[in-house]
């Protein structure tokens, strides 16, 4: 692996005022921050500011100027970890530096999508990360914070010749993922629409929030996938239930300021129950759905208890483990390891509650894979695709397929609609959403090479495309 690494950065938007800045902690330099300056090769260390003083502005300005639209610009980088591109319009982004960062210089105060007051927080800006070391180069597009205005494309060609492309979102892609959570909100009574973030004084989307970040904006989704868990419970857990419960949905607790569910519906078949659950029956497809109270969120329709034993595929030493609840208050029992049932903010952070990893390699293995078979929505319905016409072939392991993702009710359908909206449906939306199953296609958005010659990154989404190619420059 070599020490430094070429980057192309296209400019696909409209405008000339694109700005890109690139920073990461240097490798071979103490893993001290690190940003490249303007002329595209020089690095520049910011110095820790005196212990006590904070946000203090940079001493240079590292914005790299894109140039004119389908303009590049080439760039040396050396081996960086934990690094960003980062890219804004029109505007120039404030990085500020605070005392005590690694390698003994400064430490980087990014901009912040979360807090008003951030001198960023009105610039159209985006990013993508990566990681250059003695092993590989390893990049992806994000989500895992927001959808910018500015869609990112990634392309990478090894010293072989072989070719990895992310095709990212098209030009202006705002709009119609903001039709999508408005639609989805009606839909469901669930605040999705409160994630669109728009530019003061305008009605302009300027940039939409994960939910995971509900709160910043007053959205809350407290409650939203307790149904689910409980459905997932009831389906795994040991010895089935009592007669009078087997063939009824389970409860739906309705959120605090809603008044009673309505009694359960009459039992139905399996088949059609499945049916049901998915998002996209054609029961459901036949007709728009009733606009809801958003005071009331509806309650969904969830699957028949089937009693199974959750598989998970670890994709390591231990294999597939199984697991099962011995009753509905008790914990999820994966091999020797105990899950406690997660609730909603766990669920969307993927990382609290049940999901905080630990000494144990093997609960560390299945979190990721439990985790985002709840994000998915896989964990509580036989997610095979052709279960319709083999009710017996209920696929309990996970992870599974990608067309098995987000087909109940209650999913993420921020992560849902995000992968919508991407030409090649990549691109991560949620902490784990590189998780899929044994030589599968990739969801997350990721390039990487052991041998990397070029890397292409592209701004705006402008003649995007779809296909390992390298783009006309």
């Amino acid at each position: 692996m070599p020490d430094s690494l070429t980057i192309q950065l296209v400019n696909r938007t409209t405008t000339q005022n694109v700005f890109a800045y690139i920073t990461g902690l240097a490798i071979k330099n103490n893993m001290a921050r690190v940003f490249l300056k303007p002329d595209g090769h020089s690095l520049y260390y910011p110095k820790s500011p005196p212990t006590g003083v904070i946000l203090q502005p940079m001493a240079e300005d590292c914005a790299i100027p894109l140039g004119p639209p389908n303009n590049t610009v080439t760039v040396t980088i050396p081996q960086i970890a934990g690094g960003r591109i980062w890219f804004s319009a029109d505007d120039q982004l404030n990085f500020l530096l605070n005392p005590g960062g690694p390698g003994g210089g400064a430490a980087l105060v990014e901009p912040s999508v979360l807090n008003p007051s951030d001198p960023n927080s009105q610039v159209n800006f985006t990013f993508c990360e990566f990681t250059l070391n003695n092993d590989q180069l390893f990049a992806n597009i994000s989500y895992v914070d927001f959808v910018s205005r500015l869609p990112v494309a990634l392309t990478l060609q090894a010293q072989s010749g072989a070719v990895q492309h992310v095709s990212g979102m098209p030009f202006d892609p705002l709009p119609k993922i903001s039709a999508s959570l408005e639609a989805q909100a009606k839909k469901d009574g669930w605040p999705w629409d409160k994630l669109i973030v728009r530019k003061k004084g305008t009605n302009e989307p300027l940039r939409i929030l994960n939910p995971t970040h509900a709160n910043a904006v007053g959205a809350s989704f407290d409650g939203y996938f307790e149904p689910l868990v409980e459905a997932a419970w009831q389906k795994y857990r040991e010895g089935g239930f009592d007669q009078p419960r087997q063939n009824q949905p389970p409860p739906i607790p309705p959120r605090p300021e809603a008044a009673p569910a309505p009694p359960p519906r009459p039992p139905k078949p399996r088949n059609l129950l499945s049916k049901l659950l998915h998002r996209t029956s054609s029961t459901a497809s036949n007709s728009p759905p009733p606009v809801p109270s958003h005071s009331r969120p509806p309650q969904f329709a969830l699957p028949t208890p089937v009693c199974k034993t959750l598989k998970i595929n670890t994709q390591a030493g231990p294999g597939i483990v199984t697991g099962s609840v011995r009753s509905s208050d008790a914990p999820l029992i994966i091999s020797s390891e105990k899950f406690t049932k997660p609730t909603t903010a766990d669920i969307f952070s993927c990382n609290t509650g049940p999901f905080v990893t630990g000494p144990s390699p093997l609960r560390n293995a299945i979190i990721p894979r439990l985790a985002a078979s709840f994000q998915r929505s896989t964990i509580a319905h036989p997610p095979r695709a052709d279960c319709e016409s083999d009710p017996s072939g209920d696929c309990d392991e996970h992870p599974s397929r990608p067309e098995t993702f987000y087909k109940c009710d209650i999913t993420n359908h921020y992560s849902r609609i995000v992968h919508e909206c991407n030409l090649d449906g990549k691109g991560y939306a949620f902490a784990y959403d590189d998780v899929q199953i044994d030589e599968g296609e990739d969801q997350s958005g990721k390039v990487n090479a052991g041998d990397p010659k070029v890397w292409v990154v592209e701004v705006g989404g402008r003649d995007s495309y779809v296909g390992n190619k390298m783009p006309v420059l």
